[in-house]
């Protein structure tokens, strides 16, 4: 199997920068062209190494524990109250799976590797997930984690879960792809007020962001821009979604290198 190359240490400095030669370059793009999964190195490795990501995802559930409690406070009975979260990205960290993936030169977004992993993998759980759901079950709140995982290996996701620690795990509480996720969401609702929403991808929140064009994703999350931080709680994840193959907007205008 093809293997990509792993970069090499960051150059620092244009003087450095311009000393790459042609060579490298044309090494670079046949690497690139040898194995095209080489593209999402950059954004998988910022979603695994960097420090960033993790202020991001504690901001998250800073955000999500102060919005909780203060539905907790101003309902008559907690138990009644539900948060509602997606796994992936945004509870367990599968980014292992995708790096050995990325090494092997597969392209890991066609998922056909998944299924295994669902059953061997031993994801990580992503920083500050397991208080915040602690938190929410201390305070008698219910938790449903809603996946779009297989529902026939539930039972590995069901082991998952319980060896990460996480409460409140049952096959009546983890709601496996079956259903869409808004009608998943909609069985919730018919007993418990969702007070937050958590994902990592838009369909985590309403069913207009499925399956609908990037410009229209756009749209609906500007149209609903008082909900995030409110009462959604999303989570950055740059290793694959659906914008992934949008082209980029360059500014039109001649290269000008100059020293800093």
């Amino acid at each position: 199997m093809t293997r990509c190359l792993r970069p090499g240490p960051v150059l620092l400095g244009l003087a450095a920068s311009a000393m790459i030669a042609p060579a490298a370059l044309a090494q670079e793009a046949e690497a690139a062209t040898d194995c095209p999964v080489a593209e999402f190195a950059m954004g998988l490795r910022f979603q695994q190494q960097s420090a960033e990501i993790r202020a991001l995802q504690l901001q998250a559930y800073n955000i999500a524990t102060e919005k909780l409690d203060a539905a907790v406070a101003a309902a008559e009975d907690p138990s009644k109250l539900a948060v509602v979260t997606d796994l992936d990205e945004t509870v367990i960290d599968n980014t292992a799976l995708l790096a050995r993936d990325l090494a092997n030169c597969h392209v890991y977004d066609a998922w056909d590797t998944w299924l295994p992993w669902e059953r061997d993998g031993k994801p990580a759980l992503i920083p500050g997930a397991k208080e915040f759901l602690d938190h929410a079950d201390s305070l008698g709140v219910a938790i449903r984690y809603v996946s779009d995982r297989a529902d026939e290996q539930k039972d590995h996701t069901l082991a998952t879960l319980t060896d990460l620690g996480l409460p409140q795990v049952s096959p009546e509480t983890v709601l496996l792809l079956g259903p869409p996720k808004v009608e998943r969401r909609e069985i919730v609702a018919a007993d418990h007020q969702i007070v937050l929403l958590l994902g990592d991808t838009l369909h985590d929140f309403d069913g207009r962001f499925r399956n609908t064009p990037l410009d229209d994703q756009k749209a609906t999350v500007a149209e609903e821009a008082a909900k995030w931080g409110t009462e959604w709680i999303v989570f950055p994840n740059a290793s694959y979604g659906t914008w992934s193959e949008a082209p980029l907007t360059a500014w039109d205008a001649e290269t000008v290198i100059e020293e800093w």
